[in-house]
């Protein structure tokens, strides 16, 4: 795993300065929601969505420097939802991050002007950005593919089913279908953008990537249940035990704490099976996975 380490730090130096690349300046009117945006993307975070779009172009052979907008697009979406998210009108969270939530930090319109504006500048990226080289119908299907991962059919519907489980007793498909919307679609985004800018990719490369995906996207999601319950506010950087303390549905809840760590390893052995038919190119895509269940934060 010292090689994933060095790779993980690597990128996230990488991603961290083309995010501030390409959002506005704090100095730029409207000021104070630029320095919302910079304040809730910049300088934390595990920035696992971009990395996983770098393994991915890794895997098929894109440089990295083709992915880096596709990369920031992904995050810009993430950290939207993570503000949106925080709101007292959802989770009410104070920390994010191991800092104040953007609305306690700003205020609450500000807070959701951040999240509306982060969500307008990763389509622009993606419609865009020089960086990408690929034709303008590849670009048409990233936009397309981020649409629907940040959509109904994707985060904003699985947030939805989310809200109206409190309380509620799901069992466990219900639970993987609430979790492949709204954890598990931006994390399959992260991997199809990158697979959308290989010319000519093989379709059946393209499934597996996308079934791969799919695997650490629920693991992922299994993993931040299991945190919850086990970590603490300084390791996690936010606030522990919400789920509980409102009675949301959980993998630990349903399965019980064993029950859900084994449940990672089945997601984690999936995902790895999906690439089989890739050689070491594909390795970091495989460290990946394992990173994403053994995490501690």
């Amino acid at each position: 795993m010292s090689k994933l380490k060095t790779y993980l730090a690597a990128c996230q130096q990488r991603v961290e300065a083309e995010l501030d690349a390409r959002l506005p300046a704090a100095d730029i009117l409207p000021q104070t929601l630029h320095q919302a945006m910079r304040y809730s993307v910049l300088g934390g975070g595990k920035r696992t969505r971009p990395l996983l779009t770098y393994a991915t172009g890794q895997a098929l052979g894109v440089p990295e420097s083709e992915l880096d907008a596709q990369a920031c697009a992904v995050e810009f979406i993430h950290v939207y939802s993570l503000i949106h998210d925080d709101l007292p009108a959802m989770d009410d969270d104070d920390l994010r991050r191991g800092k104040p939530t953007c609305h306690k930090a700003f205020d609450e319109a500000t807070a959701i002007l951040a999240g509306d504006a982060l969500q307008a500048l990763a389509f622009d990226v993606l419609a865009n950005d020089p960086a990408i080289q690929t034709d303008a119908a590849a670009r048409v299907k990233m936009i397309a593919a981020l649409a629907r991962a940040s959509g109904v059919r994707g985060m904003v519907g699985g947030q939805a089913i989310d809200l109206a489980a409190v309380g509620q007793a799901l069992n466990l498909p219900q639970l993987e279908n609430m979790h492949i919307h709204k954890t598990g679609a931006l994390i399959r985004a992260s991997v199809n953008l990158a697979a959308l800018s290989k010319p000519n990719i093989d379709h059946d490369a393209a499934k597996s990537l996308d079934h791969y995906a799919k695997c650490i996207g629920l693991a992922f999601q299994v993993k931040d249940d299991i945190l919850d319950v086990e970590s603490d506010t300084a390791t996690l950087g936010k606030t522990p035990g919400k789920d509980q303390d409102r009675d949301k549905p959980t993998y630990p809840a349903l399965l019980g704490l064993a029950g859900a760590k084994q449940k990672a390893q089945e997601l984690h052995s999936e995902a790895l099976a999906s690439l089989i038919n890739f050689g070491p190119e594909a390795d970091l895509l495989r460290d990946l996975s394992l990173y994403i269940i053994e995490r501690n934060h």
